[in-house]
């Protein structure tokens, strides 16, 4: 599992140890790894997807192999084409060489080769060279990704809470279908246990609404009991804010974040893949409870 340790990777190892597998959760900082229930499953394991010989040793062995490492900054060597295309290309080739017998790369509902957006375009690229280097592969695609310790509802509670005036992106009329991140990891989990299930093929999981960026956050106000008075603020304006924010360790909104949510974030015809595999997805108003039963 590489990207064990991030805010979907870390669900992912958890949801496979309960179901029984050994799972190595790889990182460059396995001290992050936390067992949870006193799973004694779970392998904390050190390598970098960026150095093919650590890839190597990591997976020897394995059943499957899961790559949930995304990068949203580009810093020094680690760039979108390295990481992204470069790096999950060599990861789904080395799963190919040990004989994993599966492989899924966790993507997102937009990735898109074509796209003006650096980090766009390297996704979709990166789902290409996947598919190309592991015929079976399976891209699961996820909508924007919520849940208790995100940087989405999070933010959008913690603002409608604490400013007079909520600022909308551009006119807030982007189209979203947010999806539990507890569900995208039970969904990689069932298809890390299906069996015959192969590729190459991509698989949507969006929550089970879609609304207008203004119109989750006026649900969101409503379920945290406040009124909203939202105010248009031009995506360019945002990317400036965004472009001076990515100079901090860890910036509260990247570049290329604000071009995400410039367009619709929406499974194709609003469709996911959740009920063949048998997982009600939970809505936003019930994940902002959760959010707001931990505050």
């Amino acid at each position: 599992m590489f990207g064990g340790t991030g805010f979907l990777g870390r669900r992912i190892v958890k949801c496979v140890a309960q179901n029984g597998f050994a799972v190595r959760a790889v990182s460059r900082h396995p001290n992050r790894v936390r067992p949870q229930g006193g799973n004694k499953g779970i392998e904390p394991v050190e390598a970098d997807i960026l150095d093919a010989s650590s890839v190597a040793s990591a997976i020897t062995g394995s059943y499957a192999v899961v790559n949930a490492v995304s990068l949203y900054v580009e810093r020094e060597h680690q760039t979108f084409e390295r990481t992204h295309v470069g790096a999950a290309a060599d990861l789904a080739a080395a799963a190919l060489a040990c004989n994993a017998d599966r492989l899924i790369h966790i993507s997102g509902i937009g990735s898109d080769p074509r796209s003006h957006s650096k980090y766009v375009s390297a996704r979709g690229r990166g789902e290409a060279a996947v598919a190309s280097a592991f015929s079976g592969a399976l891209i699961v695609r996820p909508a924007i990704m919520t849940g208790p310790d995100d940087a989405f509802l999070t933010t959008i509670i913690r603002l409608i809470r604490g400013l007079p005036l909520y600022p909308l992106f551009g006119r807030g009329q982007t189209r979203l279908q947010p999806v539990y991140v507890e569900d995208v990891a039970e969904a990689v989990a069932r298809l890390i246990e299906e069996p015959g299930r192969k590729g190459p093929l991509e698989l949507e999981f969006g929550g089970p609404r879609i609304y207008t960026y203004e119109g989750l956050v006026r649900q969101i106000g409503l379920e945290v009991g406040k009124s909203i008075r939202a105010v248009p603020v031009p995506f360019s304006a945002w990317k400036v804010g965004a472009s001076i924010a990515e100079f901090l360790p860890a910036p509260p909104i990247t570049r290329n974040q604000v071009e995400l949510i410039s367009e619709d974030n929406v499974a194709a015809n609003g469709l996911t893949c959740f009920d063949e595999l048998g997982i009600r997805p939970r809505s936003v108003e019930e994940v902002v409870r959760l959010i707001e039963q931990g505050s």
